[in-house]
């Protein structure tokens, strides 16, 4: 890690801060065809109402924190095929190399029957692609997570039973299989079995934590804790609204302390757990999260790609950003369509070692890349100090 850092700081020294650059001009990736909008109401009472809930202390708060960061869009090589851009964009994290590993959906948004990479490496410093892998693997790509020994996770929530979907894989840095839990194109719930595995997070113990259940108020939200090696060792929660129930769970994250962070999607919340199931708190101050990282500091990001709309009004789009240890939010990352009725925006959200923070959009089909106004070695909140 030191060495990364020296090579890091090495590299940008004399390079253009976020203050020195503009944003880039908001474009239409040109595979969509459903345009770019922030306005897109259906008639002037409900534009109204979200107006008038938007003002609300709590919300108007969080709405109107300050944003630091320069969007740069588009950023990174993607793989061949796609026309040259992105498919949907489920996951972007920084890994102990240095390098930044992004997770995307092929083509479109799935990976069914198509030979496009849905892992790649790029150089963060460039964007240039350094490789890819996992063509023909998966499915549905969803969960991301690069481990304190710079392993690469993914899960895959599966289309149907078709093959390839609810499983969790575990790569070496370098593309190698090394793992996976749950059978491919089988959902299930018994012990080793997974049903729609939504992402995945890994102790610097490796113990493995799941969560499980896509659907809204699904029967089978749920998370699932295993051994190191993958065995399975137990399973907590359940569907609903309770402290100790989920709905939908989207993502996962560990804090320095050991605390896993849930995105509880559909209950509009970030549920706190510690790793025996225990409830310890719930937050909502960060909208509805889709997203969840965080870095050694204990800094936490959250995507809020739902909002504005019925699911969770007043409440804007965008990245999130504050204290895992206080809960306050400190910055916001507005997003493009921040106050789109549909959903849209980043729904993964990592941080690389340079302190960037990027958005996996899914409905645009981005990667979008918030420079910082100057270079913050950042590393996982589970990563060893170097």
């Amino acid at each position: 890690m030191k060495l990364v850092a020296a090579m890091l700081i090495g590299t940008f020294a004399g390079t253009l801060s976020a203050q020195d650059k503009e944003p880039t001009p908001v474009r239409q990736n040109p595979n969509i065809t459903r345009p770019i909008t922030n306005e897109n109401f259906d008639s002037a009472v409900v534009n109204l109402l979200q107006q008038l809930v938007a003002v609300y202390g709590p919300i108007a708060n969080s709405n109107d924190r300050p944003n630091p960061y320069t969007r740069i869009e588009p950023f990174g090589e993607p793989p061949p095929g796609n026309n040259g851009e992105w498919a949907a964009v489920t996951g972007a994290e920084g890994g102990p190399d240095g390098n930044l590993y992004i997770f995307h959906r092929c083509q479109s948004n799935s990976c069914v029957g198509r030979p496009e990479p849905p892992i790649v490496k790029l150089d963060p410093r460039t964007g240039a692609r350094l490789d890819t892998w996992g063509e023909g693997l998966m499915a549905f790509p969803h969960g991301f997570h690069v481990d304190y020994e710079g392993n690469v996770w993914t899960t895959d929530t599966g289309r149907g039973d078709g093959p390839g979907g609810h499983v969790v894989r575990k790569f070496s840095s370098d593309g190698e299989l090394l793992m996976t839990i749950g059978q491919s194109g089988v959902p299930g719930d018994g012990p080793g079995m997974l049903r729609e595995p939504t992402d995945v997070v890994v102790s610097p113990e490796g113990i493995i934590f799941v969560t499980q259940g896509h659907l809204k108020n699904g029967p089978h939200s749920r998370l699932s804790k295993f051994a190191a090696d993958g065995s399975f060792i137990e399973t907590f929660g359940s569907t609903g609204q309770g402290h100790l129930q989920l709905s939908a769970p989207h993502s996962i994250a560990m804090d320095t302390e050991g605390r896993l962070f849930i995105a509880d999607r559909d209950n509009n919340r970030i549920m706190i757990w510690d790793q025996d199931g225990n409830y310890i708190d719930q937050w909502t101050q960060f909208g509805r999260p889709s997203g969840v990282y965080i870095d050694h500091t204990d800094t936490i990001y959250v995507a809020d790609s739902e909002s504005w709309g019925p699911d969770n009004p007043g409440w804007k789009k965008g990245i999130r950003i504050g204290s895992a240890k206080t809960g306050q939010v400190h910055y916001f990352i507005e997003d493009i369509e921040s106050r789109d009725m549909a959903h849209s925006g980043a729904e993964g959200v990592g941080v690389d070692a340079l302190g960037n923070v990027y958005g996996g959009v899914v409905r645009r089909q981005m990667l979008e890349r918030h420079e910082p106004q100057a270079v913050q070695l950042t590393r996982g909140a589970t990563w060893p100090e170097p």
